[in-house]
């Protein structure tokens, strides 16, 4: 699903607008969930500090939230103080106290900390017309809200394999982010950065913009299109664009794998030239590599989301659990099910050690 990069020149800044007045303010809540991601909660805030800083005015406010008002630990270990609780969220009803936006901050064990009275939180300020985000996986906290149903989105390209089965409803994207109506998502990392850029550039104009590029260190504003990952050429260290584009047919096509004949035909290139094609490049047969990219999607899923075995199989074009288990066992030395149960086991522990803290 990723597409191609736009150029600066057609991001979402270009044109100038008209500033805010200096009396006139955003102001967001964070509502930080356990784990969540700190890279991309610093660079959306950083964001507003910097437009502020460079207005000399405080053009943006905001403050954080949790469920029970006490602070938050990051996936980074690092804990986070807070201003207010759910239930205090609920009470500021007054213009004075209601935010313009409210961003759903989370990041790795989204399902576990997904709880419904966030849920219906969100709902609540949505249908009042407040803006709501969702920063790495916030958008699967969105979708469970039922914000995302038919709507486009944005989602860390590790989590999105897990969150389309979960939402398939959701209109769901590899991009660095996404605005539909008054529902931003982002996927992550660096791209809160571009997102927040891009919704302050909808105040001010892009002297602004191009001031915090500056003290941020960054020399452009990426557009919500770009693509998320490396390039395969750049990230697999492969030059030869037939097999490229082999590849990428592949992995556009993991629930319901193609033959060899098929992606011959695809190619305009026999059987025996793709044989000997991923022989000399990948050091494996095509099929080997097709059946590891579907394992690779099966150990996001398995790790991602809390599908079960049997529909992770499926879900990556395996015709049986069985065969799905003896291929995954071979590769990774372990049954999807102890995959799983380690991963969990770790999680378990991990908890445990933070609560003795």
């Amino acid at each position: 699903m990723e597409k191609t990069a736009n150029s600066a020149q057609n991001s979402s800044i270009s044109a100038p607008k008209q500033a805010l007045s200096p009396n006139a303010t955003r102001s967001f809540v964070f509502f930080l969930v356990p784990d969540f991601s700190m890279i991309a909660f610093a660079t959306a805030i950083e964001s507003l500090r910097l437009a502020n800083r460079m207005l000399t005015y405080d053009s943006y406010k905001w403050r954080l939230a949790s469920i029970d008002g006490e602070s938050v630990r990051a996936s980074n270990g690092v804990e986070v103080s807070v201003n207010t609780s759910l239930a205090d969220e609920r009470k500021m009803l007054s213009g004075k106290d209601r935010p313009s936006m409210v961003f759903v901050c989370s990041g790795v064990n989204v399902e576990k900390h997904n709880e419904k009275s966030v849920q219906g939180w969100i709902r609540e300020e949505h249908n009042r017309g407040v803006a709501i985000g969702g920063l790495c996986t916030g958008a699967h906290i969105l979708a469970s809200a039922g914000l995302l149903a038919n709507r486009r989105c944005a989602i860390h390209w590790e989590n999105l394999p897990g969150f389309s089965e979960a939402f398939p409803k959701a209109d769901v994207y590899a991009d660095l982010f996404e605005v539909d109506g008054n529902v931003y998502t982002c996927a992550g990392g660096t791209a809160a950065l571009d997102m927040m850029l891009s919704l302050i550039a909808e105040d001010h104009d892009e002297s602004l913009i191009n001031a915090i590029c500056e003290q941020a260190l960054t020399d452009r504003v990426r557009g919500p299109h770009d693509r998320q990952r490396l390039p395969l050429r750049a990230r697999l260290g492969v030059q030869n664009v037939r097999i490229l584009s082999i590849i990428e047919m592949m992995e556009a096509n993991l629930s319901e794998p193609l033959t060899l004949v098929e992606i011959a035909e695809y190619a305009g290139l026999s059987r025996r030239q793709i044989e000997r094609l991923f022989r000399q490049n990948m050091g494996r047969s095509p099929a080997r590599y097709y059946l590891e990219i579907r394992l690779d999607r099966a150990r996001h899923l398995l790790l991602q989301s809390a599908l079960p075995v049997v529909e992770v199989a499926v879900a990556c074009g395996f015709v049986s659990a069985s065969h799905f288990s003896k291929c995954y066992r071979e590769l990774y030395g372990r049954s999807p099910q102890q995959e799983r149960a380690e991963r969990q086991a770790e999680a378990a522990s991990t908890e445990a050690d933070t609560e003795s803290e």
